[in-house]
């Protein structure tokens, strides 16, 4: 155990500046927010068990993860991303840390662009199974997308990630807000709280600030452009709901639910879902327009 993961056990520091938490910290439910970055810490601390436990196989079966269309959906917005990364990023590979089933890598070699990938458990030759800063070389692009908050350090693997892009590589990220107007109004039922398995919750100036104190240009900032904008709005609207049905349950397949769903459960939510989408699409416009949307996206380029 390092010396960074004796101290975050306790989550007596800030996993994101480190700063002490074990007196100034705001307590929350299953996190501690830090009083000097905003950032909050999930504790306690899971160990490696815990984690294992939490992306057990059910997590990303092998058969798929939503229900129809949401594999596919998934698929066209990585196809975007992807076409987007290639036409700013200068000629070179690009590296997808948290890559997932590799999505993201098919969007990416189908653009001719090389590109590779790193998980806690690959099933693909070109995802490797290793650490940020074990990974050498340079890139044009790196990609964090929605895994940021995965990381245990994760400053240190944007601080990594900047050291192995090449002179006008472009790092982009994706995470949620914590300075969201929806997390704000689900509190500890947000979806994207997604304890233990986030292990940092940001609010969006933080990264913002971290990028620019790495050298970093920030040259644009999204807050639609992340995804889970306008399904954090419904989930939670639909949660509200007597018995609290789970929709993020309810669009996944069966083996592919941590936990299963009745079948009332099941189509209360889905009958709910449909109702309110036009509110939750209205409320996601809104936090949008004033810049707390439910996730963030950035690029930085270096210079």
């Amino acid at each position: 155990m390092t010396a960074a993961q004796t101290i975050l056990a306790s989550a007596s520091a800030c996993a994101w500046c480190g700063a002490p938490l074990e007196e100034r910290g705001e307590r929350l439910n299953g996190r501690v927010r830090c009083p000097d970055c905003g950032a909050a810490t999930t504790d306690p601390w899971p160990d490696e068990a815990t984690l294992a436990q939490a992306y057990a196989d059910w997590y990303r079966p092998s058969s798929g993860r939503f229900v129809w269309p949401g594999d596919q959906i998934l698929r066209l917005t990585r196809g975007k991303l992807a076409g987007r990364l290639d036409r700013i990023a200068p000629p070179g590979p690009v590296l997808d840390v948290g890559a997932g089933d590799g999505t993201l890598l098919d969007s990416f070699h189908r653009t001719g662009r090389e590109a590779w990938g790193l998980e806690r458990a690959s099933t693909r030759p070109d995802v490797r199974e290793a650490e940020l800063d074990e990974v050498e070389g340079s890139f044009a692009g790196i990609v964090f997308w929605h895994s940021l908050e995965h990381l245990r350090e994760p400053g240190a693997a944007l601080a990594r990630a900047t050291e192995l892009l090449a002179p006008g590589g472009v790092l982009v990220v994706a995470v949620p807000n914590t300075a969201s107007l929806q997390a704000r109004a689900f509190g500890d039922h947000w979806l994207a709280l997604d304890l233990p398995r986030h292990l940092v919750h940001l609010p969006a100036n933080a990264l913002i600030e971290r990028l620019r104190s790495l050298g970093l240009g920030v040259e644009r900032v999204s807050y639609l452009r992340g995804g889970q904008v306008v399904f954090g709005w419904l989930h939670g609207l639909v949660g509200l709901l007597p018995g609290r049905p789970n929709l993020y349950h309810a669009i996944r397949q069966p083996a592919a639910r941590e936990r299963q769903l009745s079948s009332g459960s099941w189509l209360a939510a889905h009958v709910v879902a449909r109702l309110l989408l036009p509110v939750a699409a209205g409320l996601a416009a809104l936090e949008a327009a004033v810049r707390r949307g439910g996730s963030v996206y950035v690029e930085a380029r270096k210079p």
